[in-house]
């Protein structure tokens, strides 16, 4: 009996560890920035957000997918390095909200939501005193719960990778004039390491900038994000009695209504492929992506002139030494003139004048230095005369 409580404890205990491991933390915010936490499993997600896996799967932190944003039937999976969200008509699902860098998104959603609640809760307030038609203009010219959330998504990761290309640039262009000053092993170091984090931080604004690229070459593309104009034209809402009960449903039922009405008279008067309003929003952003990657580019072409100015003050020193060693050996070879008239008179030769023409020593010490002053020089001048060594 021990032994069964035992192992039904341990089951118990693994069966615990897989569903908290299986849970994510996200935070949920509604249409009026109210946010709530939660610990759910990707089962209850897709099912909230009618979703399916592999769009999920696109969001797991412990796999690797470039860069995206997809346009779903209710909903919009957002994937951008750290931000990865999940937005509906009236709801954004953001996942793992304590990480440092998905703090200051959390707090622009809430601010941006909540101001905005206010300024309707104030529209709302005057509606007495507004003529309808003046009612109805104001409240066109709201921008759709989806795209102010993607707004705010957007905002966050182009000004991220700003900063972060400021950081490197900052970094870099102080570390390639001191190599260029000075070529030493510390500093060939460090650029290598920052050309390595310029690389890889390319890579990452490349992959937002063409993705916002993709979105904005096809029109339906930007038309599947639309997701109010949707669920206007739909026959049927999209909520339903179906729908889980462990996350707090939107309190402004009564906008939604209204917006949803508004996007249905847009619908009837065939302004179903109008996605100037989105066009614009994506633009402006996909200007400010490709200022960033401007700027890696320049930042990588100042890197390759620096290494090119490097290659040639090396080539320049491979020279020097070239002609340093081309001295060396011509003087060498001079020198072994004497050394083969050392061995020659060294020899235990029996010599007829040696005993009668002791003069005779100078004048060979005399023609071996003369001979040997003329090898040095003539290889020098031939090595000149053939461009080898500089003038």
């Amino acid at each position: 009996m021990a032994g069964e409580a035992f192992l039904a404890a341990a089951d118990a205990q693994v069966s615990l560890k897989k569903k908290t491991a299986a849970a994510r933390s996200w935070i949920l915010f509604d249409s009026a920035g109210k946010d709530t936490i939660l610990d759910v499993d990707k089962y209850a997600i897709m099912h909230r957000v009618q979703i399916h896996a592999r769009d999920l799967r696109i969001l797991d932190p412990l796999l690797s997918y470039p860069s995206a944003i997809l346009g779903r039937e209710g909903a919009i999976v957002l994937n951008l390095e750290h931000i990865k969200a999940i937005i509906t008509a009236d709801e954004v699902f953001l996942r793992d909200p304590s990480e440092d860098n998905v703090v200051p998104i959390v707090e622009e959603l809430r601010r941006r939501l909540q101001s905005q609640n206010i300024n309707q809760a104030h529209g709302e307030g005057k509606e007495s005193t507004v003529c309808q038609h003046d009612l109805e203009a104001i409240e066109e010219d709201e921008s759709p719960f989806e795209f102010r959330a993607l707004e705010v998504a957007l905002e966050a990761i182009c000004s991220y990778l700003d900063a972060r290309a400021t950081e490197l640039e900052t970094a870099a262009y102080p570390a390639l004039d001191e190599l260029t000053s000075k070529i030493s092993s510390r500093n060939l170091d460090r650029v290598r390491k920052l050309k390595s984090s310029m690389t890889r931080l390319t890579a990452r604004v490349q992959k937002v900038r063409d993705e916002l690229e993709q979105l904005l070459d096809d029109d339906d593309d930007m038309a599947d994000l639309y997701l109010s104009r949707k669920i206007a034209g739909a026959s049927t809402p999209v909520s339903g009695s179906g729908v889980p009960n462990w996350a707090p449903a939107s309190p402004t039922i009564g906008s939604k209504i209204s917006r949803a009405s508004k996007a249905s008279a847009a619908t009837i008067h065939g302004n179903e492929n109008d996605v100037e309003e989105l066009e614009m929003l994506l633009e402006a952003y996909f200007m400010q992506i490709d200022g960033t990657l401007n700027k890696m580019t320049t930042l990588r072409e100042y890197i390759d002139d620096t290494e090119d100015y490097i290659n040639i003050q090396l080539d320049n020193h491979r020279n020097q030494l070239i002609q340093l060693e081309l001295f060396l050996s011509s003087g060498t070879v001079s020198l072994s003139i004497y050394s083969l008239v050392a061995g020659v008179f060294g020899m235990n030769i029996p010599y007829s004048w040696n005993n009668d023409h002791g003069y005779v020593y100078k004048w060979v010490v005399i023609i071996s230095g003369l001979a040997s002053a003329f090898v040095f020089i003539f290889i020098i001048a031939y090595a000149r005369h053939k461009g080898l060594v500089g003038s």
